[in-house]
């Protein structure tokens, strides 16, 4: 199932222009080349989603309800090919892009749900002597048209994640893929066209990045919402103006595993690891055991990874993949190495075949700050094993980070969860199963370099709307 590679600005379907090529990370072939967005063209989805805007904000919360139903109905229709799409790009096992296909239904579902409840709220005024005979009321408003950017990794989703609540709250959206994976969210603009989409609400644009920071810099968007790293997401706001921003970052996640942890810890803590070759924002990839179950823990991880191979994505029955390029195997590859420098000891793994990198364990004394497998968002398939004695030694070493998106612990204790819940700067802290866990209703996001503002379609609509007040005084005449 490849979409179609042109590109639509304006209702207009366009050939000319810069291409884009796009290559199987498995193979390297070349699968596809799309036509990208010049400047001129950035400019023409720019100004023809100020118009859309028009129309968007003043669509019924049951009109928007219909359309975003619709386009959930078209996603599943195609959700085989869908799939099958998303493991060739991004080189995502099947097992896993089936699951991507699911959630991006249920993510446009929730839009549905979600655009009948854009309200707000009746609250009184008179609460001086002043205010006497005042009333209030307020309600969410779409602020204006949304720029977004999205990643590679959940080529679907995530962009589902950011189209689902602008449409929602009556936003216009134009959306730049990622140009690793651009063929999914193209798809998409057909499904979304099929789906009798008003003229340009949503207008999917691959391009260069000097044509994107041009979109990010255009105070006609009302907001941006980013997806991606943390280098990029923060040099995106301090270019963005007066613009809301939504950033939806890295991270280098903790999970702590007690002595009193329920079995099923080692297979989750293997799965958030190394599914999807490590390329999650919010795998696992620091891992601190209690002492007194570290040696055979070690050894079930240990075994279960070597289980582990890269499959061919559209063939697979597992979920280790490659990675996205074989650029970035060189840099886990490098990171790794840099910790077999220091002494750390790499338990399995630690091999590179092209883009394909092994699922890898490293056991590392002390917290290892000071490596980029500890300290920086490695997105491989790669996991460092620390040991701790006491719960505060846990809880300071998986908080020793300028990341802070989500983490997991796995304890019976609700007093150790309890403190772990008041003590990790993080977005979100799942207990008894690893930082992995998301669902797409629920707010997420990060602090410090992990993000600004939240995602979830409630919360993200909330990004992209703003209160506005109606101030009254007296009782209202009729006629």
């Amino acid at each position: 199932m490849l979409p179609d590679p042109r590109l639509f600005v304006a209702s207009t379907s366009h050939e000319g222009g810069p291409f884009l090529d796009v290559h199987d990370p498995w193979t390297g072939e070349r699968i596809a080349q799309v036509t990208m967005a010049d400047r001129a063209r950035a400019e023409e989805a720019t100004s023809a989603a100020v118009r859309a805007f028009e129309h968007t904000r003043a669509m019924s919360s049951h009109a928007r309800r219909e359309l975003l139903r619709r386009v959930a109905r078209g996603l599943d229709a195609k959700r085989d090919g869908l799939a099958e799409l998303i493991a060739r790009e991004a080189g995502k096992p099947l097992p896993l892009a089936r699951s991507e296909v699911a959630r991006a239904i249920a993510t446009f579902e929730l839009g549905a749900e979600e655009a009948t409840r854009v309200g707000g709220e009746v609250m009184p005024l008179d609460v001086t002597a002043p205010a006497q005979g005042y009333r209030g009321e307020w309600v969410r408003v779409p602020a204006g048209p949304v720029i977004a950017l999205s990643p590679f990794n959940f080529p679907l989703n995530l962009v589902a994640h950011k189209i689902a609540p602008a449409l929602a709250c009556g936003c216009s959206i134009v959306l730049k893929p990622a140009p690793q994976a651009p063929l999914t969210a193209l798809a998409l603009g057909e499904i979304l066209r099929e789906a009798d989409m008003p003229d340009d609400a949503v207008q999917i644009l691959p391009c260069q990045v000097d044509v994107a920071e041009a979109l990010v810099r255009d105070d006609r968007f009302a907001t941006l919402s980013f997806t991606g790293s943390a280098k990029v997401g923060w040099y995106l706001k301090s270019i963005a103006g007066k613009k809301r921003v939504l950033l939806e970052l890295g991270g280098n996640a903790a999970a702590i595993v007690h002595e009193d942890a329920p079995e099923r810890a080692a297979a989750a803590v293997v799965a958030s690891a190394f599914g999807y070759a490590g390329q999650v924002c919010i795998k696992t990839q620091r891992l601190y055991l209690h002492r007194a179950i570290a040696d055979a823990f070690l050894g079930d991880l240990v075994h279960r990874a070597r289980s582990l191979h890269p499959e061919e994505p559209r063939h697979a029955k597992g979920i280790l993949g490659p990675l996205i390029d074989e650029g970035n195997a060189r840099r886990v590859e490098a990171w790794v190495q840099e910790a077999r420098d220091a002494g750390a000891d790499v338990l399995v793994g630690g091999t590179r075949d092209g883009a394909r990198y092994a699922a890898t364990i490293i056991q590392i004394d002390g917290d290892g700050r000071g490596l980029d497998v500890v300290d920086e968002e490695v997105f491989g398939p790669v996991l460092t094993a620390h040991v701790y004695d006491t719960w505060d030694d846990a809880l300071a070493m998986a908080d020793a980070t300028r990341y802070g998106l989500q983490a997991g612990v796995f304890t019976d204790s609700h007093a150790r969860i309890r403190e772990a819940f008041e003590r990790l700067h993080v977005g979100g802290l799942i207990v008894n199963d690893t930082a992995t866990f998301r669902v797409d209703a629920m707010p997420y996001g990060g602090t410090r370099d992990s993000g600004l503002g939240r995602e979830g379609v409630r919360f993200a609509i909330e990004e992209m709307t703003e209160r506005k007040t109606l101030v009254s005084y007296g009782a209202p005449r009729g006629g």
